[in-house]
Parts: C-alpha cells; sequence; structure tokens
C-alpha cells in the first residue's frame, strides 16, 4: 500500500512570532516536502475554489467565520480515490485550534475505514490544539496517530524534527 501527503497550506501574508511577513511558499507545505523527500509519499495539496486572503488578519478573519458557520469551502479538485493509501500523512496550519475548514471538506470527501492518519501541523504558538480529536471525530474507522507540530517560523528547519517523528 501507498502512502499519501494530503496537506492544505496557505502562501502570502503570514505571522511569524510577533511579526508579519510574506512568504512564496506556506509553512504547512514546506514541512510536507519534508515528508514527501523522507518517504516518498504521493503529495496532494488541498485548494480551496475561493481562497482566503492574502492578507493576514483577512484571512483570520474568514477562517473564523467559516468555523463559525461550520462551512465547507468548495474545493479545486479532490483525488478520485484514496483506496491505494493506508497511510496518510495530514497537514494544516492550525486555524482558531482546528484545522481550516477546507481541510474538513476534503476529510468528509472519503471512508477512512482502515487508514492510519498521521497528523501534521504548523502554528505560532497553539501546537496541534484539538485537531488530533477533531480528526477522529469526522474520520471514523481510521486510526490517528500520534501528531507532529512544528512553530511556522521553524519550517524551513524542521527536518530533525520530522525524521525524529516519522
Amino acid at each position: 500500500m501507498a502512502k499519501l501527503i494530503a496537506f492544505y497550506s496557505r502562501a502570502g501574508e503570514n505571522y511569524f512570532g510577533g511579526n508579519y511577513r510574506r512568504v512564496d511558499v506556506g509553512n504547512t507545505e514546506k514541512v510536507a516536502e519534508i515528508i514527501a523527500e523522507l518517504t516518498g509519499a504521493d503529495t496532494f495539496k488541498i485548494r480551496q475554489k475561493v481562497p482566503y486572503s492574502d492578507d493576514y488578519r483577512k484571512c483570520v478573519e474568514q477562517a473564523s467565520t467559516d468555523l463559525k458557520n461550520g462551512a465547507r469551502p468548495a474545493l479545486t479538485e479532490l483525488p478520485e480515490s484514496i483506496d491505494k493509501y493506508d497511510e496518510i500523512y495530514l497537514g494544516y496550519p492550525n486555524y482558531c485550534g482546528t484545522m481550516p475548514m477546507a481541510v474538513y471538506t476534503f476529510l468528509e470527501s472519503f471512508d477512512w475505514t482502515g487508514k492510519k492518519i498521521y497528523p501534521f501541523c504548523t502554528h505560532e504558538g497553539s501546537g496541534l490544539g484539538g485537531t488530533e480529536k477533531d480528526i477522529a471525530g469526522v474520520c471514523p474507522g481510521a486510526e490517528v496517530k500520534n501528531g507532529l507540530s512544528i512553530r511556522g517560523s521553524d519550517a524551513g528547519n524542521a527536518r530533525e524534527s520530522v525524521k525524529a517523528w516519522l
């Protein structure tokens, strides 16, 4: 059976320990690339049809509104199937203590029975939040493993942390 890295990541203006900075590659994508290099897993980027703003504060506002409304944003695409994968590395930034709502859209599109899900998230101080429990709640039948949290500002240098987690 094969491995899949499914991740949501956002470039643009991001928050780094009290400062705002623009990035061309999102922090979660940087960690996903490290995992792909170390595991040889296939990758799938979860993308919203209507992306959040490049402006960090506006993005937070949009994400908060989506969370309050229980939104399930439409995605640009989904894999045809995840049947051939038995291990899924699921990556996302921590938004408001959970995953971006587009990740819920992705998760609710498949049957996770018998799959092992390895969560990993980027954050600037909130760690995994309640995401491991959230994933278990929307993926009945899956075995949710202990997750990895990486400070977004450390994402580019996370190789050793990722290697230890794997």
